[in-house]
């Protein structure tokens, strides 16, 4: 991933001297649990553990002639550690090592994501919490429907990270799975206690049956919890480019001293942070499908998934955690604006009470049918003439002329609309 769109910790995460050592440790870490089974010479573990290095850019020049990346690797340590190194990788296979230190990075990255999507989850929730009775009103289809409150909004996007997270925590444990069970997986030449050494001390679960590889279903879930969770961040994104369009402008992205919106236009004042969530989002769904494309494969193994993976692994945990980031800054300076939330819900004349009236005329006895066609009278005079709907009902013979107009005015109160949103976010908040 760029740097602009990159966290400095997870890249650090992905660099190739951060790769490399992990998977000396696994290699170190097995040759420690053969020693203790007398399957090495005493000492062996220590003395490579001493002696061990490693150079990159020994190791690619090693690559160009054996044209295999652990072969050039193992060859470069050793090229450390001398004659003890001839056992280092016994019974082993290229994938015990990659799929086990990815299993690590992949955890690791997954361990960063949640603390940052925690950080997220507080700032929503912060927002939710200060604006429970700020009334705006409801779309759907992008036309005006029934009041709600901003804080209702963002308490159901605070839940739907939620459980982003729950997902989140159930992929970080499947995937943290290791293997050191040899070429296809049957323990024929090294034991299942070394599997258990190594994964053990690198917090990592054994597979329970693995042929040359770690499934790849385990991958495919892992991109699939993290393209959602990027999927969740760009419906908030989305929301808040649609409220800022100069038409609505009911809520604006932070816009700081200096900045600038356009080269051309010095007034322009764009939902950019948004725009760049949602184009990310589309990458991590694309990251996803490779992952699923991954667990098919050719009997108990081909290699047709490690080229993707290692693009996608770095790229989609440096993305999503950037977004999350990104997305944090954003809810803690989002400006909201309470006044034209107001004037927007009153731009409609109040024709989102039209339902309220409907029930109390079915109520009264009106078929719904009928009951439907007299407020949709006075809806529609009020959308294409202007007015204010409750008076228009109130003074319509077959609206007002049933229920009263008292009846009507009480009727039309937008404190009735939201009068259960506290309980909403105490239901949303309390028990988590």
């Amino acid at each position: 991933m760029i740097t602009r769109y990159s966290t400095p910790e997870m890249v650090a995460l992905w660099t190739t001297e951060r790769r490399f050592s992990i998977m000396l440790e696994v290699e170190l870490l097995a040759c420690e649990a053969m020693e203790s089974r007398g399957e090495v010479p005493p000492g062996t573990a220590a003395t490579c553990r001493e002696r061990a290095q490693f150079d990159p850019a020994r190791v690619d020049e090693i690559e160009k002639t054996v044209k295999h990346d652990v072969i050039a690797f193992l060859t470069n340590v050793n090229e450390h550690i001398g004659e003890p190194g001839r056992h280092l990788h016994k019974g082993m296979t290229s994938s015990d090592v990659l799929d086990t230190a990815l299993a690590v990075q992949l955890k690791t990255a997954g361990e960063m994501i949640l603390a940052e999507l925690d950080l997220v989850l507080a700032a929503l929730r912060a927002r939710a919490e200060e604006h429970v009775d700020t009334i705006c009103i409801g779309r759907s289809h992008g036309v005006h429907a029934e009041p709600t409150t901003f804080g209702w909004k963002l308490a159901i996007l605070w839940d739907e990270l939620r459980r982003g997270r729950e997902r989140l925590v159930h992929a970080n444990r499947d995937i943290a799975v290791g293997k050191i069970s040899g070429a296809v997986g049957t323990f024929a030449h090294v034991h299942p206690e070394v599997e258990a050494h190594v994964c053990a001390r690198l917090g990592l679960a054994p597979a329970p049956a693995s042929n040359q590889v770690v499934q790849r279903d385990r991958h495919a879930f892992y991109f699939a919890v993290l393209a959602l969770l990027a999927t969740s961040i760009e419906k908030i994104a989305v929301e808040i480019r649609h409220l800022q369009r100069t038409e609505v402008l009911e809520a604006e992205e932070p816009f700081t001293p200096g900045q600038k919106g356009s080269s051309a236009m010095p007034h322009k004042r764009n939902p950019i942070l948004s725009e760049n969530l949602t184009g990310l989002a589309r990458l991590m769904r694309g990251y996803a499908d490779a992952a699923m494309e991954n667990v098919a494969r050719w009997h108990e193994r081909d290699s047709s998934h490690s080229s993707g993976e290692r693009v996608s692994g770095p790229d989609a945990t440096v993305t999503v955690h950037f977004m999350l980031r990104r997305l944090k800054g954003l809810v803690q300076g989002l400006v909201v604006y309470p006044e034209h939330m107001r004037r927007n819900l009153e731009k409609s004349g109040g024709i989102y009470f039209s339902q309220r009236v409907l029930l109390a005329l079915v109520e009264a006895g009106l078929s719904r049918e009928e009951a439907y066609a007299r407020v949709q009278r006075n809806a529609m005079l009020t959308w294409s003439e202007g007015g204010w709907l409750p008076d228009r009902l109130a003074a319509d013979p077959e609206v007002g002329g049933v229920l009263g107009a008292a009846t009507v005015g009480e009727l039309c109160n937008l404190a009735w609309y939201v009068r259960h949103a506290r309980d909403v976010q105490a239901r949303v908040f309390g028990a988590r």
